[in-house]
């Protein structure tokens, strides 16, 4: 079964139809600049976009980047508040005529990496931390996720934790490599001392630069660099058509290839 999986971001919003038996990728990801200011029927219109660009009829699992329950949208902190209070995963289905399951961003990233990426087989307590426009995160014990947990607005030196730490907040500051790593480092000690995880995934957009910053983190819990990069929110969005999308408990069942 194929899945087109769309990953909306502060920067960028892009999508791709998934294999669901293998994660893999059926065609070239296809990518849309994100609307500023990220409006409600703005940012739907380039959605449309990304789902016409594949003619796609079938069914398209789409990550945002907030608080999402049962489709409504309950926290929009890099995109415009037109989408709060929204059941967005309701008027996207309208607007688009295919079918459309919602999930926080970074979940979707998760899901894919427990399924198909560093997380694969893992029952411990594993934490996957999302880096770009902001810091996501998500939670998964015994392969379950506990959805929604939006450490990346944690108060750390009294600002939120991705205005200093975010990849947005690397460039915009003009920071080398070498001391963002320790703001993000410290950010990451305040998520450890709070959760105690077992292993923690680093992922999103500054994953690729991963071997730039990864010696300067001083975790007691061991770090690895997600395997499936930044397409781990196109995979994990597709993966919310499934079944399986609220555990990994089932990865084993997925082929190796």
């Amino acid at each position: 079964m194929a899945v087109l999986g769309i990953d909306i971001g502060g920067s960028g919003i892009k999508g791709a139809p998934v294999d669901l038996q293998t994660g893999a990728l059926l065609g070239e990801r296809f990518r849309v600049e994100t609307p500023h200011p990220a409006k409600l029927d703005d940012v739907i219109d380039a959605v449309g976009e990304v789902i016409t660009h594949f003619n796609w009829r079938g069914p398209v699992g789409i990550g945002f980047p907030g608080v999402i329950k049962q489709g409504v949208v309950w926290t929009a902190a890099n995109l415009h508040k037109s989408w709060i209070g929204i059941n967005a995963e309701m008027l996207i289905a309208r607007r688009t005529g295919c079918g459309i399951t919602l999930i926080n961003d970074a979940d979707a990233a998760g899901l894919a990496e427990m399924h198909f990426g560093a997380g694969r087989g893992r029952r411990e307590l594993v934490l996957m931390v999302t880096i770009g426009t902001g810091i996501g995160t998500a939670l998964f014990m015994n392969g379950q996720l506990v959805p929604n947990l939006e450490l990346g607005h944690l108060t750390v030196r009294g600002k939120e934790a991705e205005r200093r730490a975010s990849d947005r907040a690397r460039s915009e500051k003009e920071l080398s490599w070498k001391a963002w790593s320790k703001r993000l480092n410290e950010v990451l000690l305040y998520m450890e001392q709070l959760l105690w995880p077992d292993l923690i995934i680093i992922g999103g957009g500054v994953s690729k630069n991963y071997a730039k910053f990864c010696e300067h983190l001083t975790l007691r819990t061991p770090v690895e660099r997600a395997q499936l990069l930044n397409n781990a929110g196109i995979i994990g969005a597709a993966l919310t058509q499934t079944d399986e999308a609220a555990s990994a408990d089932d990865s084993d069942d997925f082929d190796d290839d």
